[in-house]
């Protein structure tokens, strides 16, 4: 499966959340090291539901851009 990750850039870190799986988040001091974690954290929020017998949510969400000419 394949979830979508935003990522956010802030002064001095990045931080990474996935719409489909409230809660499951991450923060680091790089780009590389905050994907590395969000993979992670889906990984282990998926184990978590799967334990609990929760259904795992199918990725829904996607993304665009939107051109803004100003």
């Amino acid at each position: 499966m394949r979830y979508m990750v935003v990522l956010e850039q802030g002064s001095s870190s990045f931080g990474a959340y996935v719409p489909d799986l409230p809660g499951c988040v991450a923060a680091a001091e790089t780009k590389q090291e905050v994907l590395q974690l969000i993979q992670e954290a889906i990984e282990f929020h998926l184990d978590r539901l799967k334990e609990e017998g929760v259904s795992v949510p199918l990725p829904h969400s996607y993304s665009e851009f939107v051109e803004i000419h100003a």
